[in-house]
């Protein structure tokens, strides 16, 4: 069962305290209309729909987290939001019911999530709540997820060995921990579901390399890793079991740090971001636990624009002041993901990997250079999530299409999806302070004549990258060169130049600047800029060599 209440939270949360205060006051709940509903089956469109659902879990965490907070707090708004949120047709959201059979009973992320915040908020406040409020809880709690978690039949994310694994296994597991046990049989049926949440668990810590690295990006990390831990620690509260102790959780742990790239910045490949955001109870327990940097920034409710309360119960539960660890060492290597990164004044990012990762995007040899706080070379991130995004058509979205990344096309064919389309690491490693990486990328392409790809970065931590494509052709080959930014570069006829921050230097006769007009994850529009520098690969074998320097 869940400890009543919060306990006070740290001084440093006084900020969050507020926010939370402030949106447990406002009044109105948005409503769920069947227009809104089927809009994702209508057009393909999740933004409309998702922007009220999350509206309405501001209001559920905010409420909740206010009432466990202050014991003398009024509950009568917090009973009308659970009960409305009990009354939602569904707590799945419209894109992921095709992973139940019913919507009312689809086990999804957010289905999980809203059990979980349900159970924690009921169990936690007692006999203060309502009964009649109380038990609508429990029973919407129990058909809409305990009975489909019990039944024995598999769930439609059971074996992804991603994100999905972490979060429902973890949600449900959590709900189930605060909400039952106090009886013989309700403590078998606890049992038999923690089981199938450690066997989830499991699942996701398999989908991970001994390198720790998440393939899906910095975002998914604290997703996926966030609901691991707080399932984990939760277990541990009641078995005294420690799934934290796995040798490669360690190594999880560190991920982020190893692919930052300064300033709150981190390398934003696959659907991630550039500044993602990390929740501090997350990291404060992290540190707690691995010596890993512990929070450095002072957290906002609206940080997570889905309002999610693992995260937001765990940071007012676990955030204190922490010493921060020496500094970190300037370059990593994750050889599973193929993955090098180097910072310090400036900073150096480039991938290997296959073009059928979890959010996967077609880009193999693709690279980020980040100077001011900024990644000028940059990677688009996520797209806005459609219909599409996640069917057939999701390489004609530019984020995940090669187009959308610093990679050749080889005679007007760019790189190709699948797990055969693996990069090669042939080389990594530091040779007097230059970073040294070499990726075979033939295997990304299916063109006729084309015999090896070979894409070596030489980059030098004073700001100067040294980019070689070596090719060796039975035919001459057209090349485009393609390098994405969000600033438009300035061409001369021995450069390129975006914004004084980074220049290319070669002469580029026949280079261009094509604007792209698309949206980003949120559905903001996000202007990008690709450059196209063509040039001509003969039969044979042929080096072509970019320099850029950063300023």
């Amino acid at each position: 069962m869940a400890d009543p209440g919060l306990p006070r939270p740290a001084a440093a949360l006084t900020s969050l305290v507020r926010d939370i205060h402030a949106a447990a006051a406002e009044d109105a709940m948005p409503e769920l209309t069947f227009a809104a509903y089927r809009d994702f089956a209508d057009t393909g469109n999740r933004l409309r729909y998702e922007d009220r659902y999350f509206r309405r879990r501001a209001r559920l965490a905010a409420r909740a987290a206010q009432a466990l907070l202050d014991p003398g707090a009024d509950l009568g708004p917090l009973a009308d939001t659970l009960w409305s949120v009990c009354g939602e047709y569904s707590w799945a959201l419209p894109a992921h019911e095709r992973h139940g059979t019913r919507p009312e009973q689809c086990v999804d992320l957010f289905a999980a999530e809203t059990a979980h915040t349900l159970a924690e908020t009921v169990a936690g406040l007692g006999e203060r709540l309502d009964p009649r409020v109380a038990g609508r809880v429990r029973d919407e709690v129990e058909r809409r997820v305990f009975a489909p978690y019990a039944d024995e039949r598999p769930l439609a994310w059971e074996g992804f060995g991603n994100n999905w694994e972490a979060v429902c296994g973890g949600a449900v597991g959590m709900a189930a921990l605060a909400l039952l046990g106090g009886s013989p049989g309700d403590r078998e049926r606890l049992g038999a579901m923690l089981d199938r949440s450690r066997r989830a668990m499991a699942s996701y810590l398999a989908g991970f390399g001994d390198d720790g690295g998440c393939a899906e990006g910095v975002d998914y990390w604290v997703y996926g890793f966030g609901y691991f831990v707080y399932f984990a620690e939760a277990l541990r509260a009641y078995t005294g079991e420690d799934l934290l102790a796995a040798p490669k959780v360690r190594e999880i742990a560190a991920f982020p740090h190893r692919v930052a790239l300064g300033g709150g910045a981190y390398v934003p490949f696959s659907d991630g971001s550039e500044r993602p955001w990390l929740p501090a109870g997350l990291l404060t327990r992290l540190s707690e636990r691995f010596g890993t940097p512990p929070p450095s920034v002072v957290p906002s409710l609206h940080d997570d624009h889905c309002y999610r309360w693992g995260h937001l119960s765990r940071t007012l539960s676990w955030h204190r002041p922490l010493p921060v660890p020496d500094e970190a060492e300037t370059s990593s290597y994750l050889p599973d993901l193929g993955w090098a990164v180097h910072r310090g004044r400036y900073a150096f990012a480039a991938k290997g990997g296959h073009n059928d990762e979890p959010h996967n995007h077609n880009d193999l040899g693709h690279f980020v250079l980040h100077t001011h706080g900024e990644s000028v070379l940059d990677d688009l991130g996520a797209g806005e999530y459609t219909a599409e995004y996640f069917r057939a058509g999701r390489y004609d979205a530019l984020q995940p299409s090669a187009l959308g990344h610093s990679v050749p096309v080889v005679d007007g064919q760019a790189q190709l999806p699948g797990r055969d389309r693996a990069a090669k690491v042939l080389h990594h490693g530091l040779d007097g302070g230059t970073l040294c990486f070499d990726l075979d990328l033939t295997s990304a392409y299916r063109v006729a004549g084309l015999r090896s790809l070979v894409r070596r970065f030489r980059w030098f931590p004073e700001g100067r990258l040294e980019l070689t494509d070596e090719i060796d052709a039975e035919r001459a080959l057209p090349i485009d060169e393609i390098f994405i930014s969000r600033r438009r570069p300035v061409l001369s006829a021995a450069s390129a130049d975006w914004d004084g921050l980074v220049r290319l230097v070669r002469s580029l006769p026949q280079a261009s600047v094509e604007e792209l007009l698309t949206t980003d994850h949120h559905g903001r529009p996000d202007h990008v800029y690709r450059l196209r520098c063509p040039v001509l690969a003969p039969a044979g074998r042929s080096v072509h060599r970019f320099v850029f320097e950063l300023r």
